[in-house]
């Protein structure tokens, strides 16, 4: 099953406008994905309708967002359900300070539906750091049953290691997710306790064209999103 496991659409302020549901669908499709997680900036609201498109072309779908905790890390999380989800996306609402976006500046922040009509319009800024820590994050999202793991880990800025400058024993992560550009042994080299961890690759998408340019292979038992963790955390070290 080949997995990008980390992709924006029209609602990131970062993500292009071509970024739509439909358009992601049908690119993956091309790219021949198997399974895309959507993980918007602190939010899940686009996710029921590129939900409903990804079944229709017969793709697989982790439902999740990319949160941007209090200490400026970027973390991903995927729920089983759409009850989990929504529960989530409360604890978002709950936890994003009340700044407004200015498109002008940051990109908009839109919702649109599977014929790229828009339905709706994000008012804060999503890129905002809640005022929930990483620790109480991971254990809100394992709480719910969800997948947990600090994205691009790699970089020399909104990573868990680029704020924190290391990853503590007590988060319980379920993998760590590296950057299209790092060199895997390098990274472990220079970062040898991370060995024990699960290492996914994503694209980090926020345009068309890097949608599948780097992607995770997973053997699953089956579809289900139990079967898809426990392939994620089976994950073999990076060769």
């Amino acid at each position: 099953m080949k997995a990008d496991l980390h992709i924006h659409t029209v609602l990131s302020p970062c993500g292009d406008l071509d970024m739509s549901p439909r358009a992601i669908v049908a690119t993956a499709r091309e790219r021949g994905l198997d399974l895309i997680g959507v993980t918007d900036h602190n939010s899940t609201r686009q996710i029921p309708v590129i939900a409903r498109l990804a079944r229709q072309a017969g793709l697989l779908l982790l439902p999740g967002v990319e949160i941007t905790t209090r200490e400026e890390a970027h973390c991903l999380a995927f729920f089983p359900d759409d009850r989990r989800l929504d529960d989530f996306q409360r604890f978002l609402d709950d936890r994003l300070p009340d700044i407004p976006n200015d498109p002008a500046r940051f990109g908009y922040q839109v919702i649109v539906d599977a014929d790229d009509l828009l339905t709706g319009e994000e008012p804060r800024l999503l890129i905002s750091a809640l005022s929930a820590g990483v620790e109480e994050v991971e254990r809100l999202v394992h709480a719910l049953d969800g997948l947990f793991i600090p994205a691009h880990v790699d970089k020399s800025r909104d990573s868990i290691l680029s704020q924190l400058g290391f990853i503590p024993p007590s988060l319980h992560c379920d993998a760590i997710e590296l950057s299209p550009r790092a060199d895997p042994s390098r990274f472990l080299s220079a970062h040898p306790y991370l060995r024990a961890l699960p290492v996914t690759r994503s694209s980090d998408a926020h345009y068309l064209q890097d949608i599948g340019r780097s992607f995770t292979t997973l053997s699953p038992r089956d579809a289900s999103f139990d079967a898809i963790r426990d392939a994620i955390r089976s994950l073999p070290p990076p060769a």
